[in-house]
């Protein structure tokens, strides 16, 4: 078995020596065969330079893709999962609050004949109101909405069998979803606690706005797995209420008019008028959608090196 590690990060040059020697001491102990795949993401201090030492004094374990800018972590890690090449992909942050002790017990999960096993941080050592509650409230809608039970789809640090992950189409926001796209796809996905690291170096890149974002993100994803291969039956829907609904109300006023013989221009005849309109719009939406619906997005992403 080889293990890839795929691992993203943006400015942290202090964390990356220790993150390197701790994951080589655990696949050391546990004989397994590995390679680590660092994916800069336009860092601005001196992490590339630090991956470069790393490279060269760990040749036969350590590739380093650089990107030209900072293109989000979804893109690093849709790139490191490409170029990986082991029959068991790990993906963590570099910030060394994923402890990479904690990988053995998952590829015991995979043993097990798991698909995707996710981390979770049973206990975060992260502050209560900006990130613990939110967190939770977030995980607790993510469950519900997706039909996929695991209590943190927040954290970066999970292990997939290699077909699992390259099945996965990785960009935008859609790290977060990543156990619910595999699940979606048909894989199995299971979960195990992992210890949680305080912060050693450095400060974190995310915000509030994070948790907004992603439930704007759950709600594209919901759309899309069910409306993207018919998005008529969706716009198409709409349009057929709101055109039906329009021509209820006029055929009423149509009524009127031959009943008593006039009739008088109302806001509700406007809105009855906008609403056959809309549905008009919304069903020729519909077609349109189903016309370009086989289209795939292509994602590139521009790489200014690569050491391999």
């Amino acid at each position: 078995m080889i293990v890839s590690f795929v691992i993203p990060l943006l400015n942290e040059a202090q964390s990356l020596p220790e993150l390197a020697s701790s994951i080589k001491d655990v696949m050391q102990q546990e004989d397994k065969a590995y390679e680590i795949i660092f994916v800069d993401d336009g860092s601005t201090d001196d992490s590339f330079q630090v991956l470069r030492d790393l490279h060269c004094e760990h040749v036969a374990h350590v590739k380093v893709v650089r990107f030209s800018r900072n293109y989000g972590k979804a893109a690093g890690l849709s790139v490191g999962i490409q170029k990986a090449q082991g029959d068991v992909i790990v993906t963590m942050d570099a910030d060394l609050q994923d402890n990479p002790l904690a990988v053995p017990d998952m590829l015991k999960k995979l043993e097990e004949g798991w698909d995707v096993v996710s981390g979770w941080k049973k206990v975060r050592k992260d502050p209560v109101l900006t990130k613990n509650i939110p967190s939770r409230l977030f995980n607790f809608t993510t469950s519900r909405m997706s039909g996929l039970k695991l209590h943190d789809f927040n954290c970066g640090f999970k292990a997939y069998r290699a077909d699992a992950a390259k099945s996965l189409e990785i960009y935008g926001e859609r790290h977060r979803y990543l156990p619910v796209l595999a699940h979606w796809n048909g894989f199995r996905v299971t979960e195990v606690p992992v210890p949680h690291q305080p912060r050693k170096y450095g400060r974190s890149k995310y915000g509030l706005n994070r948790f907004w974002n992603g439930f704007l993100d759950l709600l594209s994803l919901l759309f899309l797995r069910r409306y993207l291969r018919n998005p008529l039956h969706f716009f198409g829907l709409l349009g057929i209420v709101l055109g039906l609904g329009g021509s209820g109300v006029l055929a009423w006023f149509g009524v009127q008019w031959i009943i008593t013989g006039h009739i008088h221009l109302r806001p509700l005849m406007l809105l009855s008028l906008g609403a056959i309109i809309m549905g008009i719009q919304f069903v020729s939406i519909g077609l349109l959608g189903e016309m370009i619906t086989n289209a795939n997005p292509q994602h590139n992403y521009t790489i200014r090196e690569t050491l391999d």
